[in-house]
């Protein structure tokens, strides 16, 4: 099957999406509880210590369960999210092919990768936006003051308050982040199946090779885009004005108030959620694919 089939790549992508909520969000939850936490005054403990003491106080204030809240809104978007990603990488892959079944290089990977973090942007910045906002208002200080029942009721309200752009705000700081970090992505995970596979180019990688080719290439995805993702999260939960600017206001107020090694909060849940996470998500698109392969 070519890796330039839309509709396989499409459905194989969901597949893989589902397999990455599933297992990453609870790490994503402490993420953005850290990231936007507030600064705590003079003589004050911040309300985190840090990833543990986040995963703890959220489970024995809420219970286990709180780890997942906001996970309807990905698992509903990430569906279609990861479905459009590797469908485009798999569009960025023909664009480049002079010739069906070329290889394509490390970079024409990283340009596919890229291409198809732009497309992923609109079915991606309204489920993050009302994902962070309701891991935030949980931990009782949420930012915009207001109190929301669930995703749908986040759907009203914002539509309420600034109607499409309230929304969709926060796309440019997450193409800022994505651009990057999703050809980092594809590009990484093409580069280790190569080196797995060895000198044999057509044999199967192994679920373990394909477990860690997927896990280290959710690695090298937000090694690269966690600044621009604290700027996304810090943007999309602050109340309705308070940065007119947008994400350049977020960065001066954070370079400002906190210095530059606040651009790196939630460094280690990210980066405990990135390989198992996205192990799970190319798994699932590996075995997705061969099942097409099987059957057609």
């Amino acid at each position: 099957m070519s890796n330039t089939d839309f509709f396989k790549n499409f459905i194989a992508g969901g597949v893989g999406g589902v397999c990455t909520v599933a297992t990453g969000h609870p790490f994503d939850t402490v993420k953005v509880r850290i990231q936007t936490m507030p600064k705590p005054l003079a003589g004050q403990k911040p309300q985190f210590t840090g990833a543990l003491d986040c995963l703890k106080q959220t489970v024995a204030k809420e219970g286990f369960f709180a780890l997942y809240k906001g996970m309807a809104a990905p698992i509903v978007g990430v569906t279609p999210l990861f479905a459009v990603y590797f469908g485009g990488c798999a569009v960025g892959r023909w664009l480049q092919q002079s010739h069906p079944g070329q290889e394509l290089t490390n970079l024409q990977n990283f340009n596919a990768g890229a291409l198809a973090g732009v497309f992923t942007t609109v079915v991606m910045v309204p489920g993050e936006r009302i994902k962070c906002i309701l891991q935030v208002q949980s931990m009782g200080n949420s930012p915009t003051g207001v109190k929301y029942d669930g995703p749908m009721d986040v759907v009203r309200k914002l539509w309420k308050e600034g109607g499409i752009r309230s929304i969709y705000r926060g796309t440019g700081a997450t193409l800022l982040r994505d651009i990057p970090a999703s050809g980092a992505y594809l590009c990484s995970y093409e580069f280790l199946k190569k080196k797995f596979a060895g000198e044999n180019k057509e044999q199967k990688l192994s679920p373990v090779a394909t477990l860690m080719a997927g896990g280290l290439a959710g690695i090298a995805n937000w090694s690269v885009c966690i600044p621009a993702d604290v700027l996304k999260s810090r943007l999309q939960t602050a109340p309705e004005g308070k940065y007119p600017d947008g994400i350049r206001g977020v960065l001066r107020e954070i370079l400002r108030e906190e210095g530059p090694r606040a651009l790196f909060k939630g460094f280690t849940p990210v980066m405990l959620r990135a390989f198992p996470a996205n192990a799970a998500c190319f798994f699932g698109f590996e075995l997705t694919l061969n099942l097409f392969r099987k059957f057609s």
